[in-house]
């Protein structure tokens, strides 16, 4: 029995994305009569027409859509599939660059900032929750490169072959309803918070766990955790319908979420760059480093409020400015 090839699903891609045969025989250098063979041969296989023929071009049939959306997933794999052993076979200290980070807007900037000091070098990033799993992948060599918040448990961790330094003491801004009287105060108090549902991410994810049951202790009231999520827009759209929720900093506000300072700031977390000591990055900790500070800076000024935090609270970064005088020199 014929079986399907990749060179027949690269076909139907072809044909599914020009709308004509014609203009996809010619994007895979082949005659139409022979791309034409190849979609009779491929519609014998999977017993069904896959294109109807029309004035406007060739059009999917139902099956014709099912199949090509399955291909299209089938050709993205074995795509990634040749990179990943292409660089396995580079060996460890060939590219590419990866990097792993908490969920943080200066993520893009530091990519950019990767690819302009390690030219020619792919960066891949891995988006993670949790800090101490971040952490792991870098000990196992599974990331050359990770941004994570200190989390309770990091100073009895026996750490190896890492360089860890503070980009940050970041503060924690509060978000609320931009509908609530809250949302008129230019900072707000954490007691005013203790009648509000909060949202967290799921107990075993929340690294701030700890830390917002200790200030909301002094504060005088137990936090009311009714929803974990650890999707932005989720969390954002249950703010907006009255619960209150940390948040980044840099963060602006929206016509529904009002992003506030919380006052006295008692919630402040370092944020950390932690740098494999071999491999890709052996011995380029520092430049790694002033690629996050220049991408950190990027974002400071997205929120007025962050931004007036910032110009009065320089102990918070000042390894962060250090670095980059270093680098201004």
């Amino acid at each position: 029995m014929a079986e399907l090839e990749l060179r027949h699903l690269r076909t139907l891609c072809a044909i599914a994305e020009t709308g004509s045969l014609t203009k996809a025989a010619a994007r895979l250098g082949l005659t139409q009569p022979a791309l034409s063979a190849q979609l009779r041969s491929v519609e014998r296989i999977v017993g069904g027409l896959l294109f109807e023929r029309k004035p406007t071009g060739s059009e999917l049939t139902d099956l014709g859509k099912h199949v090509v959306s399955t291909a299209r997933v089938v050709l993205d794999d074995v795509d990634q599939l040749v990179d990943l052993a292409r660089d396995r076979a580079r060996g460890p200290d060939r590219g590419p660059l990866l990097v792993g980070s908490i969920p943080t807007l200066f993520l893009g900037s530091l990519v950019s900032e990767l690819r302009s000091r390690f030219a020619g070098i792919q960066v891949r990033t891995n988006i993670v929750r949790s800090s101490a799993q971040l952490l792991e992948d870098l000990i196992a060599g599974r990331l050359h490169l990770a941004v994570l918040e200190r989390f309770e448990g990091l100073e009895r961790r026996e750490i190896r072959g890492v360089e860890m330094r503070t980009l940050v003491s970041e503060p924690q801004f509060i978000a609320v309803p931009a509908n609530d009287a809250l949302a008129e105060q230019d900072v707000i108090d954490l007691c005013d918070l203790a009648g509000m549902d909060w949202v967290t991410p799921p107990p075993e994810q929340d690294g701030l766990r700890m830390l917002l049951h200790t200030v909301c202790a002094a504060a005088g009231f137990t936090p009311r955790r009714t929803h974990h999520t650890t999707e932005s827009s989720t969390a954002w759209s249950l703010v907006a319908q009255g619960a209150a929720c940390f948040a980044d900093p840099a963060t602006p506000s929206t016509a529904e979420v009002a992003i506030r300072p919380l006052s006295g700031q008692p919630i402040l977390v370092p944020l950390l760059v932690a740098t494999r000591q071999s491999g890709l990055l052996g011995g380029r900790a520092q430049d790694v480093y002033a690629c996050a500070a220049r991408a950190y800076m990027s974002i400071v000024d997205l929120n007025p409020d962050y931004a007036r935090w910032w110009a009065e609270h320089p102990r918070a970064h000042a390894e962060l400015d250090a670095a980059l005088r270093v680098q201004a020199g």
